[in-house]
């Protein structure tokens, strides 16, 4: 579990990142959910946009995402999610304490 301080701070290195992976149509599905967490064990911090033809709310994909997952929800805004897990073998990320 990230503090609200941890949160603040990923918040700020998300908004300088571009958005890596589009949720479709499709919605979340198994391979899409191998793509986000290939990414975050590679990057740690990943943006994803939600496309207009989703059914979901970008809510309910966060909460989806984060339970499938095992990642911290760090910020919804408009149709832009942001996930962060730490990486098992190459941590790029030092969260203040």
């Amino acid at each position: 579990m990230i503090t609200t301080k941890q949160r603040a701070y990923l918040r700020g290195l998300a908004n300088k990142e571009d958005a890596i992976i589009q949720i479709g149509k499709n919605g979340i599905g198994d391979n899409l959910l191998k793509t986000v967490s290939d990414a975050l064990e590679a990057r740690e911090l990943v943006k994803l946009t939600i496309m207009e033809t989703v059914e979901e709310s970008p809510k309910e994909l966060m909460t989806l995402l984060t339970e499938a997952l095992g990642c911290e929800a760090v910020q919804v805004i408009g149709r832009k999610l942001v996930l962060y897990r730490e990486s098992k073998e190459n941590k790029k990320i030092v969260l203040p304490r």
